[in-house]
């Protein structure tokens, strides 16, 4: 008996030390560097003086997702989830109580992450302060709340399995695919989705419309994608949110403020090699501008003299880290028009880091100019300087206007 009550007693030592156990510090460097490089913020935390506490709503074509909270609070958090528990959340979306999770917790890209990268994660994620927030996670409207139609939705759109390595490619390309494809989940906003919100096949990072915001193509092709950007381009945008084509505004300033711009100088390095080497197996037929004697670029040339040149230049040749280049500028060929449309009416801010503080600010114009002039400028604007891209109508930003207000 007494041998009996021993081991016992050893157990329950054991079992407490282990429930009670502290990473080591490199594995919480690690685990914490892991949770920048997925971005997990973006959904988890809505107030910053509450980290990790959820909240964010989401919102998706189907209706409103809320983020949970994933501190260890044993209540409203994970602080009675299991590091397995945690693991299948991770590479199977089913989380703690066999609840399936929706596709806007990308799991479909967090499958590929190795075993050592989630325990290291599953770790820090330990060592967060338990944070009591009630969130009600699923908000959509039925059917689509019913939880078990995720089973088909899975069957459909999700493939399980860790990332393997191309064999045929350089260790650095490898570390480039596995982050963009991985923990990184680029295809969760820029891939184009089916009817169930699941990728496409064979369009992977080809671009998609994302909360009222164009998430661009990022493969290599020369006309949409990042074909004319230099790999130190895509370094610089995704470190600094500044480069000569763009400066991150709406989600993705979101994800350079909070992820991209902590990553390690060989993690960008590698995401630029691999991009650059992403094109799809076929490029569209590059379209031909519309003539300037059209009546909309006629108009457009006029409105943009009077409003756009003093900061982008008269040949849109732009400012360096001020006023993006507008010629020859792969952004305004996209397929859709709706971040152009959305800057120009509603203005915007760029996102502001320690290399830029100073976020540059483009000036609102839906005061001044209608639904048709703005159409106009736009179209100009993606038909001029080397553009060719579908004119807007007056009715596409009648719709973006509609949902901005």
């Amino acid at each position: 008996m007494k041998i009996s009550l021993a081991v016992s007693a050893v157990a329950l030592l054991l079992s407490s030390f282990a429930s009670q156990a502290q990473p080591d510090y490199d594995q919480y460097t690690r685990g914490r560097y892991i949770a920048t490089l997925a971005d997990c913020s973006a959904c988890h935390t809505r107030d910053p003086q509450q980290p990790f506490a959820g909240g964010v709503r989401l919102q998706t074509p189907f209706g409103t997702l809320v983020g949970a909270n994933i501190t260890p609070d044993r209540e409203t958090g994970i602080g009675t989830w299991s590091y397995d528990d945690f693991r299948r959340a991770m590479t199977e979306g089913i989380g703690h109580d066999g609840k399936r999770l929706y596709g806007a917790m990308p799991f479909t890209a967090y499958t590929k992450m190795p075993e050592k990268d989630l325990q290291d994660l599953w770790a820090w994620m330990q060592t967060l302060q338990p944070l009591y927030q009630p969130v009600e996670t699923n908000q959509l409207p039925f059917p689509f709340n019913i939880r078990t139609s995720l089973m088909v939705w899975n069957w459909i759109n999700f493939t399980r399995g860790e990332y393997q390595p191309d064999a045929k490619r350089s260790a650095q390309w490898n570390r480039g695919a596995y982050l963009v494809a991985g923990p990184g989940h680029c295809g969760t906003c820029h891939t184009p989705k089916n009817l169930l919100g699941g990728d496409k096949g064979g369009k992977a990072l080809q671009g998609e419309v994302v909360e009222g915001w164009y998430a661009p193509d990022l493969t290599s092709d020369p006309h949409r994608g990042l074909g004319k950007w230099s790999q130190q381009d895509i370094v610089s945008y995704l470190r600094t949110g500044v480069n000569r084509y763009d400066i991150a505004s709406g989600p993705m300033a979101d994800a350079v403020r909070h992820s991209t711009r902590h990553w390690h100088d060989d993690d960008l390095q590698a995401v630029a090699v691999y991009l650059k080497s992403s094109g799809p197996a076929q490029v569209d037929k590059v379209p031909q501008p519309l003539a300037a004697t059209d009546a909309r670029m006629k108009l457009g040339a006029q409105i943009y003299g009077a409003k756009c040149s003093a900061c982008h230049r008269p040949d849109g040749g732009g400012e360096k880290n001020i006023f993006p280049q507008l010629a020859d500028n792969p952004l305004l060929n996209q397929s859709d028009a709706i971040s152009l449309i959305r800057v120009v009416a509603a203005g915007s801010r760029g996102v502001d880091t320690d290399a830029h503080p100073t976020a540059p600010a483009m000036p609102a114009f839906a005061g001044t100019l209608d639904n048709a002039e703005i159409a106009a400028v736009v179209t100009f604007i993606r038909n001029s300087w080397g553009n060719a891209a579908a004119p807007v109508s007056a009715d596409e930003v009648k719709q973006v206007k509609a949902k901005l207000e």
